[in-house]
């Protein structure tokens, strides 16, 4: 492999592919542009997102649990997307040219989204504030923007972590420590900008217009566009190494092609390049492994093998190919125990909202009301708070009790985060109980907004938020470290769609309540009332699944094995 192909410390290469200085890029004098970018764009995707769901029922005249499923499954979708953009950012165009490309999709989405609730004959025609009657042509060009939206944020979320945890080097030891410090404020910037856009934006929705509402966003991400082009020179870029996918098919055919041919004892005699790199562009050689010791027939060196000469990659595989393989099986297990978290981090914009719809959103005795989408802002401070406390007070502290230099592990970190999102959900429920308890002493069933301030809702989103902290950046950290080198932006999109099942398992749980509770003619527990509704079965029934799912996670990690590449830092 080329010097060329993989930044080293004696070279790296530009956003054309040339070799660069590796003292003049990366580190964190590229980082503030990545961060800069992610910063806005995530304050673009939450100004449209987290008041998305009142849109839906107060603008397109959905019902509360239509609005809630379609919220969902539009979210889903933001978070499948990206193993579109992976796919090409590993196997094609590498991480800057997909960034830049889906990009500018994502600016069109967002500017139609901005037109279709400002230009006459798009926007749905209202005669009250909760009285519109959309047609089905302005209902389909919003869906169209939302789905191109969908479709930019695809390009950019698998690859903006994995590109700014590129620009510090595996081989020394000063930037390998910046990196995990890297992904503690990368998510700290993610909620600088939902913080902007749950207090600012959403305000702007309720009481200013849907327009500006959007067109804000639109404006935030043409800006994250500039601050990404703005770093160009100073970025190291890792060289596309081809189709992952077909390298894993590769193992996967090899392996039974050999299935009764026998693994020697000793694994140095396995199949692996002279080279001092891998002959996978991008990819340094990683280290064998014990564990899914059937794939290690794929490496068995045959006497067919010999006899032919040149390599034929779907009979003969190198040792780095086969633990490419075993570490994207590895991941899986951990993977799905995400889906269950996610589904719980869904609520905040969704049944939270709702929730919140039915209390009180006056601020003290003032005419201010805040919206209920707002109170995320409570997440946003919570993961504030929590990121620099992480990072410069529990990490130090745990480091002298541990010996490990992050102070904890990847995987004990994440366990924290789902063992904190149980309370989330209790809490949630309690509050729900209570709220009605007021509901039915004092009759409350028709008032809009009950006494009961929406300020009780603090501690639920709160717990969200240092689950996240926890759980989320640890999961950043973890698909990325775990990752084999030229299928970074793969997994990390992996580690999304975690998201993208929690929101569609979310919605389909809510498909299946209301069918199982709306039988014979009853209001079910998410009525478009919720005080005749009893959404509180709904957070303990999650709160249920997350016990059950902390237990599979802490087998799951007494298993793991961590991949180790050939001449990195431990």
């Amino acid at each position: 492999m080329a010097e060329s192909d993989f930044y080293t410390k004696d070279g790296t290469v530009d956003h054309k592919g040339n070799p660069a200085n590796i003292k003049k890029t990366g580190t964190w004098k590229a980082c503030p542009f990545i961060i800069g970018n992610e910063c806005c764009e995530r304050l673009a995707y939450y100004g449209m997102s987290s008041n998305l769901v009142r849109y839906f029922k107060h603008r397109l005249n959905q019902h509360a649990s239509v609005a809630t499923r379609n919220n969902q499954n539009w979210s889903g979708t933001c978070y499948i997307t990206p193993l579109i953009g992976a796919f090409l950012a590993d196997a094609y165009l590498g991480r800057y040219w997909t960034i830049a490309l889906f990009s500018i999709i994502y600016v069109f989405g967002m500017t139609l989204l901005a037109m279709s609730a400002t230009v006459h004959g798009i926007k749905p025609r209202c005669y009250t504030e909760d009285n519109c009657d959309p047609t089905v042509t302005q209902s389909a060009v919003f869906f169209v923007a939302l789905y191109l939206v969908a479709l930019g944020t695809g390009g950019i979320k698998p690859c903006v972590s994995s590109y700014g945890a590129d620009q510090f080097d595996d081989t020394d030891e000063t930037e390998k420590k910046h990196k995990s410090s890297f992904f503690n404020w990368f998510y700290f910037s993610i909620n600088i900008g939902a913080l902007i856009a749950s207090s600012v934006l959403v305000w702007v929705q309720d009481n200013v217009s849907w327009g500006w509402g959007f067109g804000i966003p639109a404006i935030a991400m043409a800006i994250a566009v500039v601050f990404f082009f703005s770093g160009t020179r100073l970025y190291r870029n890792q060289k596309p190494g081809g189709s992952p996918l077909t390298r894993l098919c590769q193992v996967v055919v090899a392996s039974f092609r050999k299935c009764r041919v026998a693994i020697p004892a000793d694994k140095s005699l396995l199949y692996e390049t002279t080279d001092a790199e891998s002959n996978i562009k991008g990819s340094r050689k990683v280290e064998h492994t014990e564990d899914l010791s059937f794939f290690d027939r794929a490496a068995v060196e045959t006497e067919s093998d010999e006899k032919k000469g040149t390599v034929n990659s779907w009979r003969l595989c190198t040792v780095t190919q086969v633990e490419e393989l075993k570490a994207v099986i590895r991941l899986l297990p951990i993977w799905a125990t995400g889906i269950i978290f996610a589904a719980v981090y869904s609520q905040m914009s969704n049944l939270f909202v709702l929730q919140g719809e039915r209390m009180n959103t006056h601020v003290g005795n003032s005419t201010f009301k805040i919206p209920p989408a707002s109170l995320s802002i409570f997440d946003t401070l919570s993961v504030i708070f929590w990121v620099p406390i992480y990072d410069r007070i529990i990490v130090p502290v745990t480091r002298k009790f541990t010996g490990h230099k992050n102070g904890l592990t990847q995987l004990q970190r994440m366990g924290i985060g789902l063992f904190i999102s149980i309370f989330a959900m209790v809490v949630a429920a309690i509050l729900e109980l209570e709220r009605l308890r007021e509901v039915r002493r004092h009759n409350y069933y028709e008032v809009k907004e009950m006494p009961m301030t929406i300020f009780w809702q603090v501690p639920q989103y709160f717990l969200i938020g240092c689950a996240e902290v926890f759980t989320l950046i640890g999961q950043l950290e973890f698909f990325y470290e775990q990752a084999p080198d030229a299928m970074r932006s793969f997994c990390s999109a992996l580690q999304l769609t975690t998201i993208a099942l929690g929101n569609y398992l979310s919605s389909l749980l809510v498909t299946i309540v209301t069918a199982i509770t709306t039988r014979n003619d009853k209001l079910g527990w998410i009525p478009d009332n919720l005080n005749y509704g009893h959404i509180h079965y709904f957070f303990l029934l999650l709160a249920v699944l997350s016990v059950l799912n902390l237990g599979a996670f802490l087998l799951i990690a007494k298993w793991y094995t961590y991949k180790k590449a050939v001449g990195t830092l431990r």
